[in-house]
C-alpha cells in the first residue's frame, strides 16, 4: 500500500474512532444539560417564593401605623395669668362660693361619696363629683401628656392655646361688673397670641383653644347683653373653639361632651362598667332629673314634671331645685341606672350636662329640641339619632301628647338595641382619669383632639384658603 494511502487509512481510522467516541458521549452530555436546566428551574422557583408579590389570595401584614399620622400639637407656654394663676386664685372665681374643690384633682373635682351599693365597689374610685365647667383644666392636663405633642413648632399641625376662658370670665358674668371686666382677659390673650409668628403665618386657622362654658357666654353683641364678646373679637375669628355647647352655624365652634362623673382608670374599667349597665335590672320606664322654672311662662320643665308624676309609678323624679344636683348626686345616678329612658329638655341654654350623666348609665335619652344634642356633638354620638335616642317635638308635648304612651310603643327588643348603642358610645362621651389616657380605648378627649388634627389637615388641602 502506498505510503500516502497508509496515512490516509490511519487518518480515516482515527477520525472514525473519534466520531464514534463523540457519539457515545452525547447521551451523557444531554443528561447533564437536562439536570442543569431542572436545577435552574428549581432555584428560580425557590427564589420566586421568597419574593413577595400580590395576587388575589395573598395578604400581607399592614405596616405599623403612625399614631401621629394626622399631625402633631404644639402647646403654647402662656403667661401664668391666663391659666395657673386662675387656679391659684380659685376662691375668687365665683361671687358666692369657692371653686377650689370643684377644680381639684386636675379638674375632676372631689371624689364621689355615697355610691356603695349603687355602683360596683371596685369602680367607686372612678367616680368624682366633677364640675360641668371644668373642661378647660381637664383638657390642658391631658394635652401636656399627649403622645403627639411636639416641642418643635415647625413640625406642628395644630397649635393649642391653653387659656382658661371660661374660668376667666365666670365671675364677671354676675353682679355689677362692666363689659370691660368681661372682655379684659380675652383681649389680653389675643394681644399675646397675635405677637406669635406661627399665629401670624396662618391668621389662626391652625390654632385651637378650649372654652369651658357655652358659646353664648362669649357672644355679647351689645353692651347691655349677657357675657363677653370674646368670640366676636377679630383675632378669635379663625381659631377652632372647643365648647360644651356650640353655635351650630359657626364652623369654628366644636361641641364637646360636658364632663360627667365617671373617669375610668383603664380599659378594664370601661369594659366592667359597660357590662354592669348592660345587665342592670331597670324597673322604671322613664325618669326626669330637674326643677321647674317658676319664673318662666309656660315652663316646659313643669310640663315634664307633671307628666312624670302622673305616670302611675312608671316615672321617677329627682327634684333638683336650688343647687341639689349641681355636680351630681347618688340619687341622680341611681335613678338613671334604674330607668329605660331619661327626659332631656333644654337647660338654661339648649344643652345640659344631664345628657351625659344619663347616657353614661346606659339610659336612653329623650330629646325635645334638635339643638340639645343632634346639632351639637356630631364627633361623639352615633350618626343616626334614632339608633340611640327618642325625639318628641316639644310642641306635641305642649299640645297634650303623652310621653308615657310614646315610650311604651317601643318593644323590649327595640329598647335593648337602643341601649346597646348608647353603651357602645360611652367611651366617647367620658374623660378618662390618667393624664396620658387609656391603653387602647379613645375617650372624649382623644376624639376631640383627633378631630382637630383631621380638620387642620383638611385646611392644608386645595380648596381651603387661609385668610
Amino acid at each position: 500500500m502506498p505510503p500516502n494511502s497508509s496515512s490516509a487509512a490511519i487518518y480515516s481510522t482515527t477520525k472514525t474512532n473519534s466520531s464514534s467516541s463523540s457519539l457515545q458521549l452525547q447521551p451523557f452530555s444531554f443528561l447533564w444539560l437536562l439536570l442543569f436546566i431542572v436545577s435552574l428551574q428549581v432555584t428560580i422557583l425557590l427564589m420566586a417564593r421568597a419574593v413577595p408579590f400580590y395576587n388575589g389570595r395573598t395578604h400581607f401584614p399592614n405596616p405599623v401605623s403612625d399614631p401621629c399620622s394626622s399631625g402633631r400639637i404644639f402647646v403654647y407656654n402662656l403667661p401664668l395669668v391666663f391659666n395657673q394663676e386662675l387656679l391659684d386664685n380659685c376662691h375668687e372665681l365665683d361671687p358666692w362660693n369657692s371653686r377650689c374643690e370643684a377644680l381639684s384633682n386636675g379638674g375632676l373635682g372631689r371624689k364621689a361619696t355615697g355610691l356603695s351599693g349603687v355602683v360596683p365597689e371596685e369602680l367607686i374610685p372612678t367616680w368624682y363629683w366633677t364640675d360641668q365647667f371644668a373642661m378647660e383644666v381637664i383638657y390642658h392636663n391631658r394635652i401636656l401628656n399627649h403622645k403627639c405633642r411636639t416641642m418643635e413648632p415647625d413640625s406642628a399641625t395644630a397649635f393649642y392655646i391653653p387659656f382658661y376662658a371660661g374660668l376667666a370670665v365666670g365671675k364677671y358674668l354676675w353682679s355689677n361688673y362692666t363689659t370691660k371686666d368681661r372682655d379684659r382677659y380675652c383681649e389680653m390673650i389675643l394681644d399675646w397670641v397675635r405677637d406669635q409668628p406661627y399665629w401670624n403665618r396662618s391668621d389662626g386657622w391652625d390654632h385651637f383653644t378650649t372654652m369651658g362654658r357655652i358659646t353664648w357666654d362669649f357672644r355679647r353683641s351689645k353692651n347691655e347683653d349677657w357675657g363677653s364678646r370674646c368670640i366676636y373679637m377679630p383675632g378669635m375669628r379663625n381659631i377652632t373653639r372647643l365648647l360644651i355647647e356650640r353655635n351650630p352655624w359657626d364652623y369654628f365652634d366644636v361641641g364637646v361632651p360636658y364632663p360627667s362623673g365617671f373617669h375610668p382608670r383603664s380599659d378594664s374599667d370601661i369594659f366592667q362598667w359597660q357590662y354592669f349597665v348592660r345587665n342592670r335590672q331597670r324597673d322604671t320606664l322613664f325618669c326626669f332629673a330637674g326643677a321647674p322654672r317658676g319664673a318662666v311662662k309656660n315652663d316646659f320643665r313643669g310640663l315634664l314634671l307633671n307628666q312624670c308624676m302622673n305616670a302611675s309609678g312608671l316615672c321617677r323624679v329627682v327634684d333638683c331645685a336650688g343647687t341639689r344636683c349641681s355636680n351630681g348626686t347618688s340619687a341622680i345616678l341611681e335613678t338613671f341606672l334604674d330607668s329605660d329612658f331619661c327626659l332631656q329638655p333644654r337647660g338654661d341654654s339648649f344643652t345640659r350636662r344631664s345628657i351625659f350623666d344619663c347616657m353614661v348609665t346606659g339610659s336612653i335619652p329623650v330629646f325635645f329640641w334638635h339643638r340639645t344634642a343632634y346639632l351639637q356633638y356630631q364627633w361623639f354620638l352615633p350618626n343616626d339619632p334614632k339608633s340611640y335616642s327618642v325625639f318628641i317635638h316639644r310642641d306635641e308635648v305642649k299640645n297634650g301628647a303623652s310621653i308615657q304612651s310614646v315610650l311604651q310603643r317601643y318593644s323590649r327588643e327595640e329598647v335593648k338595641k337602643m341601649r346597646e348603642k348608647v353603651i357602645e358610645f360611652i367611651p366617647k362621651i367620658i374623660y378618662a382619669k390618667p393624664e396620658n389616657g387609656l391603653e387602647s380605648i379613645k375617650d372624649a378627649f382623644d376624639v376631640a383632639i383627633d378631630g382637630v388634627l383631621k380638620r387642620n389637615k383638611e385646611h392644608e388641602q386645595p380648596g381651603y384658603k387661609w385668610k
